[in-house]
């Protein structure tokens, strides 16, 4: 008995002499200095928000390059450099419109879909727009107004989801155009009018099928929702509406993407994608102190540090599995840089076990990292025991209404089957602090707790270890969305 005694003693002395080298190698490469640098020279002004399509993202990208480059980690095996050209159709913003009801100019309007028109017609009321509210109704060559949503899902956020089946319904009822009513703050409209006054991009190949030169499309300004309550009463007007067409030329953007064999003859044959966005969304409305970079500090600066964290940790000590490190453009424009990667991966996506995507809006709370996904793969454990190493509770998404686990490029690769959470700083609602960042022009370096940030980017790295040196391969939890692909994908 007293031989097998020490026989478990010495085990558990060998275990926690793994579990502390583990953690004092995260604990060699992970420090404040290195994180400041990476994230004050990202979003410095002179990077004027990283908009892809920039000469300035191109920049950002050469330092992420660069810096894997000084690390010792391979290149992109297919090309030899640390680049995946992402091809883009860019279209200017839509030219000023005039638009006018009874005569009187409307000016809270921001173009959806350009279109080659001059026209002055009826304007019909057909509350959400939807296949019933056609129903007796002669729409053509008339424009038709509709509030934004659904009846069940009223809003900006499914005006988004709902644009093309609306433009189809009023496109088969003979409809010139949309007029779609957004009953949103001016600060909510500030936003949506950033995003769609720069130029829109593409992929080359997937351009929208729902632009249509002979159709316009156009979000209303309705706060408080006055202008529906007028069309309720009086559901059709005289509209003037004048638009011009967008013009639109191919540019080119970059990946950056790095490799690291991994240590175990055979487990180095699968690979854990480490990955983030890098771009941000470039120079826009000016907040209240005249600031108008929108510089990224927290989206994504912060989750481009955290795999360039990773990166170094690896190259100095591989694990067992190997590494595939990806930074993305073109996420703010749409999901874009992802989703051209995995329909144009370097290596097979059936190697690729996990991605543990990293993206951020902000934070409220440091005692926490927000895992977007954790309790969806079978990785959970390994991501809670790492954050805890360091002092943090790893939580699942609070907010699952905001529908974030689809907002970010986790999702292109879950929908091939890959398990795939989002590594987010910690919130514990999406609100107060997290958007008093997000998406605006005061998210700068110097705002952020950094003794957090070294605690958060150390359980990050902990937990990419964890999960490459695990004698099982992650996968989806039973009964999750994405399970059947992922079946699929590995064949199972």
């Amino acid at each position: 008995m007293k031989k097998v005694f020490l026989s478990f003693l010495g085990l558990l002395l060998v275990s926690g002499a793994f579990a502390q080298s583990e953690i004092e190698k995260v604990e060699t490469t992970v420090n404040k200095g290195d994180i400041e640098g990476h994230i004050y020279f990202l979003a410095d002004d002179l990077l004027k928000g990283r908009k892809t399509g920039t000469p300035e993202n191109k920049i950002a990208a050469a330092y992420l390059a660069n810096s894997l480059r000084s690390y010792g980690v391979e290149p992109n095996p297919k090309t030899g450099d640390y680049y995946q050209k992402v091809p883009l159709k860019k279209t200017e913003a839509a030219a000023p419109m005039f638009l006018s009801f009874d005569g009187k100019e409307y000016k809270y309007k921001l173009v959806v879909n350009p279109a080659q028109l001059k026209v002055t017609t009826q304007a019909v009321y057909l509350g959400h727009g939807m296949e019933s509210d056609y129903k007796g109704k002669d729409v053509r060559k008339k424009f038709v107004v509709v509030k934004a949503g659904s009846e069940k899902s009223p809003g900006i956020r499914s005006a988004f989801g709902l644009r093309g089946q609306k433009e189809a319904l009023a496109k088969a009822n003979g409809a010139l155009g949309v007029l779609e009513l957004m009953d949103v703050d001016q600060g909510m409209w500030n936003r949506v009018e950033h995003w769609m006054s720069g130029p829109r991009l593409e992929l080359v190949g997937e351009e929208s099928k729902k632009d249509d030169p002979s159709f316009g499309y156009v979000w209303l300004r309705d706060e408080g929702g006055k202008m529906t309550s007028q069309f309720e009463e009086s559901p059709t007007s005289t509209v003037k509406v004048e638009m011009l067409p967008s013009k639109s030329e191919i540019i080119s953007s970059q990946n950056v993407i790095g490799v690291v064999e991994g240590t175990d003859p055979v487990l180095k044959n699968e690979y854990i994608i480490y990955s983030a966005h890098y771009d941000h969304v470039g120079i826009g409305s000016p907040d209240a102190s005249g600031d108008k970079i929108y510089n990224g500090a927290r989206d994504n600066a912060v989750g481009t540090t955290t795999v360039l964290s990773m990166a170094e940790n690896l190259a100095k000590y591989p694990t067992k599995r190997s590494a595939l490190f990806i930074m993305f453009t073109a996420e703010e424009e749409g999901l874009l840089g992802s989703k051209y990667y995995v329909e144009n991966p370097v290596l097979p996506l059936e190697q690729m076990v996990y991605c543990f995507n990293s993206d951020n809006g902000g934070y409220n709370d440091t005692s926490l990292t927000t895992i977007v996904g954790l309790t969806r793969t079978t990785a959970e454990k390994n991501i809670i025991d790492a954050s805890a190493a360091f002092g943090l509770k790893a939580i699942e998404d609070p907010a699952p209404e905001q529908g974030l686990f689809d907002r970010s490029d986790n999702v292109h690769f879950a929908a091939k089957g890959i398990p795939a959470p989002t590594f987010s700083m910690g919130f514990s609602s999406f609100d107060g602090e997290v958007t008093k960042y997000y998406h605006q022009p005061g998210d700068h370096a110097d705002s952020m707790d950094y003794d957090y940030l070294v605690k958060f980017f150390s359980a990050y790295v902990l937990a990419g270890r964890n999960i490459a040196n695990d004698s099982t391969s992650p996968f989806w939890v039973s009964g999750d969305k994405y399970e059947e692909a992922g079946k699929a994908l590995y064949d199972k």
